[in-house]
């Protein structure tokens, strides 16, 4: 297969339920390969990497969108103000505000709050599963236990947590490439029902301030000194909940679908013969929750001799850069012992996931007391995975606790 088919079957059902052998013929073709489809294919490491360090490189942001989307702002779920949607300087400036509540330090502090939180939705998952009922692992854990975390980090109460699952998936929808109109107006939708919801919310915590991000972050906004617009507040709220759960969730489903197939595996997690740590890298590198993101560059250059023109869209594979035999021997096979880490899985540079540490975190706590309390713990039925290429998981993962 030539770059464009290799693209264009990616884009397909089958490509976006196993990318890896096509990432696998990538590589054949080199670490950044042109298309002449308006993209740059970019599946090597070493090149990913440099892309995301190199700060010419930009997001798609609002000046960029109204080149080439006219229309672009009569949609809500754009989300230009959010942090993903912007360059420097306006970038740093918002990150340096969010910041603070994701410091290493900060996140650290969490684990006792996690341990409780995982230890309670283990405890349901016993109710729901007693006698052998099956239980949706999706559902019942890797979403509950990210977006519980989220939701207490930003000051949302426990009774509206249930609602945010299929608002997050429609908004998560917009990142993947080729949006139609049904995704952008089940996405619009989502936007105008989570920008009314942090409105009031927000109002909640003027009255009465609470020690959440939420009541600092309305502090700030409230200020009215340029920091952060009503705009900016919204958006960035937004994108917080959405990404706080999105991506742990498929990290914590990919992680367990790989246990159930695996009982050696599974016994090294439960006995300790694999840190908890080692374990959650190897399944970022190997199935990446995130596989792929965009940059342009507002000029002419060459990625590794590749010209790359400022009307190309560069598409970094993240998750065919985790399985680059140059950087990680072996690539196609799991191996949480092997020596070489850094996935790219969270990205890199100025915009490197600002949750990652908490991701991680819930990821280090979740599996070894998730195959310690159900040593018994199998499949039960087919699972489903999501139709989506950017972010990959898993919509249900049906199990027994035993």
């Amino acid at each position: 297969m030539n770059a464009e088919e290799i693209f264009t079957a990616l884009l397909e059902p089958a490509g976006r339920e196993d990318p890896y052998p096509l990432y696998a013929q990538l590589h054949k073709l080199g670490e950044v390969v042109p298309t002449s489809l308006g993209v740059v294919l970019v599946p090597g490491y070493d090149a990913i990497s440099s892309v995301l360090r190199d700060p010419a490189y930009l997001v798609q942001d609002a000046a960029r969108l109204d080149e080439i989307e006219p229309g672009w702002r009569e949609h809500p779920a754009a989300g230009a103000e959010g942090m993903l949607s912007l360059n420097p300087p306006d970038h740093g400036r918002i990150r340096s505000l969010i910041s603070a509540a994701f410091t290493p330090r900060r996140v650290a502090g969490l684990r006792p709050a996690i341990e409780q939180m995982t230890d309670g939705l283990l405890d349901a998952m016993a109710d729901r599963g007693a006698g052998g009922a099956t239980v949706d692992f999706m559902h019942d854990f890797a979403f509950l236990l990210p977006v519980t975390v989220i939701c207490e980090l930003i000051g949302i109460p426990e009774a509206d947590r249930e609602s945010f699952r299929p608002v997050g998936r429609d908004l998560a929808a917009t990142i993947e490439p080729f949006l139609d109109d049904e995704v952008m107006a089940r996405a619009d939708a989502g936007a105008i029902w989570l920008r009314e919801y942090f409105t009031k919310l927000a109002a909640e915590r003027r009255a009465e301030p609470r020690d959440d991000l939420m009541s600092a972050l309305v502090e700030i906004s409230d200020a009215e000194d340029g920091r952060l617009s009503d705009a900016a507040l919204l958006d960035n709220l937004t994108l917080l909940l959405v990404a706080g759960f999105e991506t742990t969730t498929n990290l914590l489903g990919n992680g367990v679908h790989l246990l159930l197939h695996d009982p050696e595996l599974a016994g090294a997690v439960r006995g300790g013969s694999i840190p908890p740590a080692s374990f959650v890298e190897e399944v970022l590198r190997y199935d990446s929750p995130v596989q792929m993101t965009t940059r342009r560059r507002p000029d002419s250059v060459e990625i590794r001799g590749v010209p790359v023109t400022a009307d190309h869209e560069v598409f970094l594979l993240l998750g065919a850069g985790n399985r680059d035999g140059r950087r990680f021997p072996d690539p196609d096979t799991f191996s949480p012992r092997r020596a070489v880490g850094g996935p790219l899985s969270f990205g890199a540079g100025a915009h490197f996931c600002i949750g990652a540490a908490l991701a991680r975190l819930e990821s280090e706590v979740g599996f070894p007391r998730l195959v310690t309390r159900f040593p018994g713990l199998a499949p039960a039925g087919a699972p489903r995975r999501r139709e989506s290429l950017v972010l990959r998981g898993f919509d249900e993962l049906p199990v027994t606790v035993g």
